[in-house]
């Protein structure tokens, strides 16, 4: 797949198909967008905001969840804010996440069957690593989206002039709902 997608770029290039998506690194809607990296979301989630290319920064990971104080997507945040003019922030989940429900012992059993060993994984552990915890889902949508919103708003570098909300996307339509 890689292969044909180097192909593929290839003609992009050459053809100058890239022309219509020049924009500098400054988000024009001062935006950013956490999200969840659900296939579902590549073209929904910015055509139901109306967003276009260059309006806003769009972070993506399994969930759409800041899992702790210091991790990627927080890092990503106070980058946009910091660095690219970022003043309000979107927390956006989605229907029927794969997120949802998500364990360390269903992975567990997958690690295996691909040839990670036990010994790895504690190893990994050894070094103080809860896989319990960094493997976990959610099961509450609406209560993941106030945690994340709230683990945003109260983080000691984030400034507090910053707009954070939650919402829900729904996965086949768009409609947004806001988490209070």
């Amino acid at each position: 797949m890689i292969d044909k997608i180097i192909e593929f770029n290839k003609q992009f290039v050459a053809s100058k198909s890239y022309e219509q998506y020049i924009t500098d690194k400054y988000p024009d809607k001062r935006l950013a967008v956490l999200s969840c990296m659900d296939t579902r979301l590549t073209e929904l989630l910015p055509a139901a905001l109306g967003l276009k290319n260059g309006d806003a920064k769009i972070i993506k990971n399994a969930g759409g969840l800041v899992i702790s104080a210091f991790d990627s997507a927080i890092r990503s945040l106070i980058v946009a804010v910091y660095e690219l003019g970022v003043n309000e922030i979107m927390v956006v989940a989605h229907s029927n996440c794969g997120a949802c429900h998500m364990s360390f012992e269903h992975f567990h059993h997958e690690m295996l069957a691909r040839g990670i060993s036990d010994q790895t994984l504690d190893t990994i552990r050894k070094c103080g690593i809860n896989l319990n915890a960094w493997l976990e889902g959610f099961k509450d949508t609406p209560e993941s989206v106030r945690r994340t919103v709230e683990t945003i708003k109260t983080h000691p570098l984030m400034p507090k002039d910053i707009i954070v909300r939650g919402f829900i996307i729904d996965s086949e339509t768009g409609e947004l709902s806001e988490i209070e």
